[in-house]
């Protein structure tokens, strides 16, 4: 740069200097022709040459180009002026230059064409000799595209529609900011705009046509005999190469392969819903019905509706699991006004692809009703692959009922279950926000066969799909379908051409770490064998069982759970049950025994803290109706506590004088003491703040039901940091509008509430048992019991203050694992930890075992499918008999080049794909990728 800021001067002289004659500022005759008596006053802009020539050769020398820009050297300056102004005629239906005698002149001599350079007036002839071909033909065979199939008065150039198509694709401009280009390429300044600005309207009804020619082209569906008429559901679709496809990259016998070998032959799907492709309430199917009609992703709307409308009746089943507030969430999308709030779809999970008729629009919210019929429909495609591993954010709740809505949908639709084995998952970033029992059962992590595979491939596919969202949710039903069905297909083939250095740069990232988590995994498993052989063998015996059939006991599940609240009270009760019958009674009240004293002590200060809360959000503001209710709740409580403080005299009667100081303080105090402020005087409130002296037993079931508390309220916030981070991931990616944002924001509000009451929970018993400790000698508790700092109360995901994502730590609330007692007991705990750490350690090493032996298989099927597509196109290029010879030639010409990208796409794949074996085996000299098959 700093070298061109040397010669920035030189550009702007050079630039300003074209705005002159240049060069030829000094002759005064024409040079097109030999003797040319005129003075050369027009220049092109667009031809290579600046050299100025006279109105006749200008425009003899236009005959082929007349779509170039001309300028008019006048009055010392550049004017624009057309070749239709010069006199230049453009006649079709004869070679150029040619004249016909029996022309006929279109549209009262006022046509115009868009081009890439702008937008033109031209004076057009059309051939109307015996054997002339319609207007329409003479367009499209001088690359026109008319506007209409009768009388044409305008056209684009095919340079143009393929131009706008690939930008559309790669910067998501609409039809209108190109138009809008073109104006301005035409007269920027506004003084003499293009004629005829309906020629808006006639540009989105070409490229509508031109997307839809191209699809049927480019599915060869000119060259079947049949015609367009021969298209199937899901015929257009750019499929995936890497993925099972039956007949086109499978080996013979797949079918048969055993099962050690038959799990790399699997179908993975992944399904998700996007609520930024939402479309308003315009227009109709009967106006605009679209083109592709169900031929490439979109479903066949007339059979979705009505599928709709007779099985959306059955009622949704509600979860669970936290993961399905999710759902809860999308609900509050803002219907009103919106025909569609989004779209569901089914990708495929490994590669991004979109799978053939597996999109469909939502009318509200992700209900199961339209993810079912949008599967059902796909695996349509698919019917013969034998394994399919299906991968959805709710996974956990959709599928429990799946076969029987589905025993109530039409059987057009039914899967058959016979010879399928179907796997259930949950994408790997959203299985933190479920629940731990799902955690265990739907990871990818853990399940056999499925390799490396995230499921997150939508949320990716969103990125490129989204900026489109801003146009199509103003277009009628049909546009909108099929614009989304090219950006879809166009998204699909580029994956498609990626492919070679897609696999290679994830293979070349799998091996070292199958390298590494194999080692790790024979390291720890040699040592724990000489340690613990007997069970290392049953743990063996356990995941291999549990991964042949999972309705077996999970071996990565934790059973040694954190001692709750409730568990101790019930231990408590059943000690002093047993003490009852040997004649022990320490009870000096009928009905309350020390234990329940202490509980119920607890329990007032969570209802305490609670009505605090509750005071504090109540504002100035307050209603009568909530004054009113939060005065009775007041009273209710301060009657319970009243009553409790008259038996807690009985066991501690020593709180008898600090109660009595606490009357007086109150009494001189000017405002009223509230029952939230009430000092309960529990053990370790005695211990903490006074030199009273305190019964041991009675800190003895403060300890355990403290110590029970933490654990619940630990729990609780794990719980509630998995699902805040969950629900502002999902509110950043899928809401939009001010309606929708404020509602999810009340949802994530009360989520926060959530986790600082129980971070505030935990804090009070941690405060309680530091207190207890000392008097009852218990020394170690702060390690499995750490003090909560602010700091650490963040998602597994979130960094510590100061924090960057290559030095993050993990907060040590995610590493607690529970109460680890001494003896029996904790050797249990201790060897439970082991085998799930060991089940862990051998799932990682397997999985990216199975990655690379996933990718291998990919590649193979890649070079496979190319090949069998390249023998396909060849098959097409004689499929037309009994046209002119022309059309013949270019029938075959398309199918033969069609054919030689594939098989130069399979060579440029192979060669880049060569160094594998010399990545598998380093010690071995590189060989070639053994020769693909391509007869299926």
């Amino acid at each position: 740069m700093s070298s061109w800021l040397l010669e920035r001067d030189t550009f702007l002289l050079e630039l300003l200097r074209l705005d002159g004659r240049g060069d030829y500022v000094s002759q005064y005759l024409c040079r097109g022709c030999a003797e040319c008596p005129l003075p050369p006053l027009y220049q092109c802009k667009d031809c290579f040459s600046t050299e100025l020539y006279c109105q006749r050769c200008t425009v003899e020398k236009h005959h082929a180009n007349p779509l170039h820009r001309i300028e008019h050297w006048n009055n010392g300056y550049f004017a624009h002026t057309t070749l239709k102004v010069l006199g230049l005629r453009v006649q079709l239906g004869h070679p150029s230059g040619e004249c016909c005698y029996n022309s006929s002149t279109a549209f009262h001599d006022d046509f115009i064409v868009l081009d890439i350079n702008g937008v033109h007036e031209i004076a057009l002839d059309f051939c109307a000799c015996e054997i002339a071909q319609s207007p329409v033909v003479q367009l499209l065979r001088t690359r026109w595209y008319p506007s209409t199939t009768v009388d044409p008065r305008s056209a684009a150039t095919f340079r143009l529609l393929h131009h706008f198509h690939i930008l559309s694709f790669e910067s998501k401009a609409s039809a209108f900011e190109y138009w809008q280009t073109l104006a301005r390429l035409t007269d920027n300044a506004g003084v003499s705009p293009p004629k005829a600005s309906d020629r808006y309207e006639a540009l989105l009804r070409m490229m509508k046509q031109w997307r839809n020619i191209t699809l049927l082209k480019r599915s060869g569906y000119g060259h079947d005999p049949a015609g367009v008429c021969a298209a199937t559901p899901g015929a257009c679709a750019v499929l995936c190469a890497a993925c099972p496809q039956p007949g086109k990259n499978m080996p013979d016998d797949w079918e048969k392969a055993p099962p050690e070998v038959r799990w790399k032959y699997a179908l993975f799907l992944a399904i998700d819903a996007n609520f930024r492709l939402a479309r308003k309430n315009v227009s109709s199917d009967e106006v605009d019905p679209g083109l592709s009609r169900g031929l490439s992703y979109f479903v066949e709307e007339r059979g979705f509706k009505s599928f709709l409308n007779e099985a959306g009746r059955l009622p949704q089943e509600k979860s669970m699991c936290a993961s399905h507030s999710a759902v809860n969430l999308a609900d509050t999308k803002n219907a009103r006004g919106l025909a569609a709030t989004g779209v569901g779809t089914v990708d495929c999970a490994r590669h991004n692809l979109k799978r053939p008729c597996a999109v469909g629009d939502l009318q509200k919210g992700e209900r199961y009703v339209n993810m079912d019929y949008l599967l059902f429909s796909t695996l349509q495609q698919t019917r013969d692959v034998m394994i399919l591993n299906i991968s959805y954010d709710i996974a956990c709740q959709w599928s429990k009922n799946l076969w029987d809505r589905m025993s109530r949908y039409p059987s057009a639709i039914h899967l058959d279950l016979s010879n399928k084995t179907i796997v259930f998952l949950v994408p790997k970033f959203h299985l933190p926000a479920h629940i731990a029992a799902c955690q265990i059962t739907f990871s990818y992590n853990l399940i056999k066969g499925v390799g490396r595979t995230d499921g997150e491939a939508p949320e990716r596919g969103w990125a490129n799909i989204n900026p489109v969202a801003t146009s199509t949710r103003e277009m009628g039903p049909g546009s909108r379908r099929d614009i989304l069905d090219d950006h879809f297909g166009d998204f699909n083939w580029k994956k498609v051409t990626n492919f070679g250095i897609s696999l290679l740069r994830k293979i070349k990232s799998a091996i070292p770490e199958r390298e590494l988590h194999v080692r790790d995994f024979e390291d720890f498993d040699r040592t724990l064998s000489q340690e613990r052989p007997n069970e290392v063998e049953t743990w063996k015996s356990a995941v291999e069982i549990w991964e042949e059939d999972r309705s077996q006991p999970n071996p990565f599940e934790i059973k040694s759970k954190p001692m709750s609240q409730a568990a101790v009270r019930l231990s408590l009760s059943q000690k002093e049950a047993r003490d009852l019958e040997h004649g022990v009674n320490i009870a000096l009240h009928s009905d309350i025994s020390p234990s329940i004293l202490i509980s119920s002590g607890i329990d007032y200060e969570d209802q305490q803290c609670r009505l605090q809360r509750d005071h504090s959000a109540l504002g100035v503001h307050a209603t009568d109706l909530q004054l009113a209710k939060f005065q009775e709740r007041s009273n209710a409580l301060q009657r319970k506590i009243a009553e409790w403080c008259k038996i807690q005299l009985l066991y501690l009667p020593s709180v008898a004088c600090v109660r009595t100081s606490d009357i007086e303080s109150s009494i001189d105090s000017i405002q009223e003491e509230k029952p939230y402020d009430i000092k309960l005087w529990l053990p370790s409130q005695i211990r903490r703040e006074t030199l009273l002296p305190c019964n041991d037993s009675l800190s003895e079931y403060e300890w355990d039901l403290r110590r029970a508390q933490a654990f619940d309220a630990l729990d609780d916030l794990r719980r509630q940091l998995r699902l805040r981070t969950h629900l502002y991931k999902f509110k950043d990616a899928q809401i939009r509008g001010q309606r929708a944002n404020t509602r999810a924001g009340v949802i994530i509000k009360n989520v926060e509430v959530n986790v600082s009451t129980a971070a505030e929970r935990y804090r009070r018993a941690w405060n309680a048992l530091s207190a207890l400790a000392p008097s009852l000698a218990r020394n170690a508790w702060t390690t499995e019991l750490p003090k909560l700092e602010d700091g650490d109360t963040r998602g597994m995901g979130d960094n510590a203050f100061g924090e960057s994502s290559g030095n993050r730590t993990l907060s040590w609330i995610w590493k607690a694992q529970g109460v680890a007692t001494a003896g029996v007991e904790g050797e249990a705990v201790l060897s439970e930890a082991l085998r799930v750490e060991w089940c862990r350690s051998r799932a990682r090493a397997n999985r990216w075992v199975e990655e690379v032996e996933l990718l291998l298989e990919e590649m193979r099927r890649v070079g496979a499918f190319l090949a069998w597509h390249a023998a396909w196109w060849e098959e097409q290029a004689t499929r037309r008999v009994g046209l002119d010879d022309a059309s013949l030639e270019g029938i075959r010409g398309y199918a033969k080049r069609q054919a030689a990208l594939r098989r130069s796409m399979r060579d440029v794949f192979l060669t880049k794909w060569s160094i594998v074996p010399a990545l598998l085996h380093p010690e071995a000299t590189a060989a070639p990728i053994p020769s693909i098959n391509t007869a299926h």
